[in-house]
């Protein structure tokens, strides 16, 4: 071994190792500050990491089998001990890895102690015609200086499934700066929709999300290291404003640290150099100090937004929560997933259950911060029964008042948004609830639940035209959940092929084996349907219901539960609402009551027996 060992000295291979490693390393950090600059894709920099790692060993090799000499690169066999230039070889060698030792601790010094932020020199505000993303128009409108997107960090740790944790990082900073006064930022979704689309350029995605400025960065995570550069750039310059470097131990607190640093240094920069004054300052607090607890709510929090999975988000919270019992956000998030593990199917328990431990959950929650906007929506939501079975007798003035609080909270909210459609929609205030789904759909138009509420209430008013073409514009998009469609608008304009589709979905109705038949129906509703109503109640009570099959059920003429609230009013339910079944789900849901002391809807009102009547 001792031999092998100077034989290795005597070939320079050890040196090269020093050299070629140390080599590495400063073509790693040169390439990690020059190509983003240039907007440059991540994966160029993973690739380059690569192929310096597969060079090591050839270099090697290459070293213990060649030697220089002043003839040129020769096989070291046939170099005599005289010719042998090995020795000077090693001293050329030793003085470069100097050299490039002395570069190492340059960049490392200039990394942590040179200011690093760059300004630009303020740039006229020519503003950039775009077309609104939101119920599109002809008109256009002027891009706002101080509108900014976070776009999704890329993910430049080895391991993949660390994304969500990227994507955790840009989420909070993007929550940090909502919550700044004078900035308009893009909605999450919005900007996640462009994830892995960095070949668009910045300036293209900016005139989509029609905002002025990008943030964009990178995070790896290594162990108990982690590294997160961001940059700022005005798209409409395409000049860098800010750029930053963070190095730092992996702790819960060095995590948030970050943010804020980079959120009040998006605010300085935009201050600096655009001269928006109005813009006020950043406030993030630390909602844990744990951080298995926290990278636990990451990954709960993005199956939560992709409305997925939600048992498993429900059972990631629940050890985030035995790690860290005061984790108010996590508490908050656990009663909003509770509360959809019904609608989206993810836990064995009934209902009544599921609410009950959801309440738990909220309380909890605004125990440990009387602000939770999710936490309050979420009460609110549950004593409505918005999304469900509601057959309480609710207080639906102080349900809307709190779902109305959330959003004051939380002008983002978009579930407190959708819910809020929902419970007016319910009441019959059917052009409000649209008016409340056409706010969310503008604040995140690439939310599914209010997409489709949106196209769905069109749809209640009559306006079937329109309500088809916002369907369409949504499902091209992607902007659907759990594969979701309005059957009653593809029946009607005879989408057959699309209608069977989504009646074969594992929430509708599979192995249904007639299934146009169901399609026929929904095409004629003035027929009498309900012995073809019995037979698909029959087929539901083998394989099971959920929240959606009542649509069918009552189009067909079955009347055990009442339509979802957001379609209740349709002319297709017109039978169901001259039922004794709808008048007995109004006095007991504590809908009349409302419209006793709210006024009653169009159509509907108040008889001399304290009841009520509704038109067809």
């Amino acid at each position: 071994m001792t031999d092998f060992l100077a034989e290795l000295r005597r070939r320079n291979v050890i040196r090269m190792a020093g050299l070629y490693l140390v080599g590495a390393w400063l073509v790693v950090q040169v390439a990690e500050t020059l190509l983003p600059i240039f907007d440059t894709p991540g994966w160029v920099l993973k690739a380059l990491v690569v192929l310096l790692a597969i060079g090591f060993v050839p270099a090697l090799v290459f070293s213990w089998i060649y030697e220089l000499t002043p003839d040129g690169i020769r096989r070291e066999g046939e170099v005599s001990p005289g010719q042998s230039t090995a020795p000077k070889t090693a001293q050329r060698m030793d003085r470069l890895i100097l050299v490039a030792l002395a570069l190492v601790v340059l960049v490392v010094a200039t990394d942590r102690f040179w200011p690093r932020a760059v300004v630009a020199e303020p740039a006229a505000v020519a503003d950039t015609p775009i077309q609104q993303e939101a119920g599109a128009t002809d008109e256009t409108v002027a891009t706002p200086g101080n509108s900014i997107a976070v776009l999704p960090f890329v993910n430049m740790s080895t391991d993949p499934e660390q994304e969500y944790f990227s994507d955790g990082i840009s989420e909070e900073i993007l929550n940090a700066l909502v919550k700044v006064q004078g900035l308009q930022v893009a909605s999450r979704t919005s900007s996640f929709g462009f994830k892995g689309q960095e070949a668009l350029g910045v300036p293209a995605i900016a005139d989509k999300l029609a905002v002025r400025h990008v943030l964009e960065g990178s995070v790896r995570r290594a162990g108990d290291t982690l590294r997160i550069t961001a940059q700022l750039i005005d798209a409409q310059t395409d000049r860098h404003l800010w750029s930053e470097s963070y190095d730092r131990p992996l702790t819960a607190e060095n995590v948030f640290a970050i943010q804020e640093e980079i959120a009040t240094s998006i605010v300085a920069a935009l201050k600096e150099s655009l001269d928006v004054a109005q813009v006020g300052s950043v406030a993030l607090t630390q909602p844990t100090a744990n951080l298995g607890a926290y990278d636990l709510y990451l990954r709960a929090r993005a199956l939560f937004l992709a409305r997925r999975d939600l048992g498993q988000a429900e059972l990631w919270l629940d050890q985030a929560l035995g790690q860290d019992p005061a984790f108010a956000k996590a508490w908050e998030l656990r009663a909003a997933v509770t509360s959809l593990l019904y609608e989206y199917p993810g836990s064995d328990l009934g209902i009544d259950e599921l609410n009950r431990l959801s309440v738990q959950y909220a309380e909890k929650a605004l125990s440990l911060d009387s602000q939770s906007s999710l936490a309050l929506a979420t009460l609110a939501r549950i004593r409505g029964g918005i999304g469900s079975d509601q057959r309480l007798n609710a207080d639906h003035a102080a349900i809307i008042a709190d779902l109305e609080r959330a959003i004051e909270i939380d002008p983002h909210n978009v579930n407190a948004m959708n819910w809020l459609g929902l419970a007016l929609a319910l009441v019959g205030d059917t052009e409000r609830a649209l008016a409340v789904f056409r706010d969310c759909v503008a604040v995140d138009p690439l939310f599914g639940p209010c997409s489709e509420n949106e196209y769905d209430t069109l749809w209640v008013l009559g306006r079937a035209d329109e309500a088809y073409a916002r369907m369409l514009d949504a499902l091209s998009r992607g902007v659907n959940t759990d594969g979701y469609a309005n059957l009653h608008l593809l029946a009607q304009f005879e989408e057959r092929a699309a209608f069977l589709i989504t009646l074969n979905h594992p929430i509708l109705l599979p192995q249904w084996r007639r299934g146009d038949e169901i399609y026929d129906a929904l095409r004629h509703p003035e027929r009498d349907n309900s012995s073809l109503g019995k037979e698909v109640l029959q087929h539901l009570g083998e394989h099971g219901r959920s929240l959606y099959h009542s649509a069918i059920l009552v189009s067909l003429g079955v009347f055990d539960e009442p339509p979802p609230s957001w379609m209740i009013w349709a002319a297709p339910f017109r039978t169901y609402r001259q039922s004794p079944e709808f008048k007995q789900y109004i006095r007991g849901s504590g809908v009349l009551a409302y419209w006793q002391a709210h006024g009653f809807p169009s159509g509907c009102r108040a008889t001399a027996d304290q009841s009520f009547e509704c038109d067809q």
